[in-house]
């Protein structure tokens, strides 16, 4: 082996470690920092106005995926509880095909949840998007985000950089399948958000601002 290409090597393997020690360290970092702000007992959280469920996989026939049926029935729980008085239901509608937020309120509806009091985020397409657009489109200062304990954190995270008070509650409810692959691209995940914070990001898109004080009928 060449001296050139031991060099590379070295450098190669100096560069990677210094990536490792980097995501590693920005995990270790945003787990921290949200810890104290997720709760797993209602009764423990402090109350808010608004809960916002984050989007995961809604299935060809409408269904919620497991994991996002355990999402909404937490913000349901909270709202039975009287710990928020709204929810909004962030997720993805890219095509008109699949739509994550009508799925939601759909399921709600059906369990009793007034429709006044349910929000719809449609350009909720990552979490970044949801915590940005939930102040911005939204109005939302102080609020419960109901996900998994896998993605809480960053959650947490992004929305206390982009200087919102808002708390997490964990929805696990099982364990779930392809967990231990959630949680590994959670370690990117956590990089891209990261990086949008640090470039001060914009998400896909805005629009006009839709009070979560008032009525929700626009979002629908």
């Amino acid at each position: 082996m060449s001296k050139l290409v031991r060099r590379s090597l070295i450098i190669f393997m100096l560069l990677g470690f210094c990536i490792l020690t980097f995501v590693m360290s920005l995990s270790k970092r945003i787990d921290s920092l949200a810890q104290q702000r997720i709760y797993n007992q209602i009764d423990s959280i402090p109350p808010a106005y608004t809960a916002i469920v984050l989007g995961a996989s809604v299935y060809a026939d409408g269904n919620l995926s497991t994991m996002l049926r355990d999402r909404v029935e937490g913000a349901l729980q909270l709202y039975e509880r009287k710990k928020v008085q709204r929810i909004l239901l962030s997720g993805d509608n890219a095509t008109s095909q699949y739509n994550e937020p009508k799925a939601m309120r759909k399921y709600l509806v059906e369990r009793g949840v007034p429709k006044e009091h349910i929000y719809m985020d449609f350009a909720g397409f990552d979490t970044f998007d949801s915590m940005y657009r939930a102040k911005a489109i939204f109005e939302v200062d102080n609020a419960i985000v109901v996900t998994q304990g896998f993605h809480l954190p960053r959650a947490i995270y992004i929305a206390e950089k982009l200087g919102l008070n808002y708390y997490g509650y964990l929805a696990d409810q099982r364990i779930y399948e392809h967990i231990k692959s959630n949680k590994q691209r959670e370690l990117l995940a956590n990089v891209k958000a990261y990086l949008e914070l640090i470039f001060e990001q914009k998400p896909t898109f805005l629009g006009k601002r839709i009070p979560i004080t008032g009525p929700p009928q626009e979002t629908f």
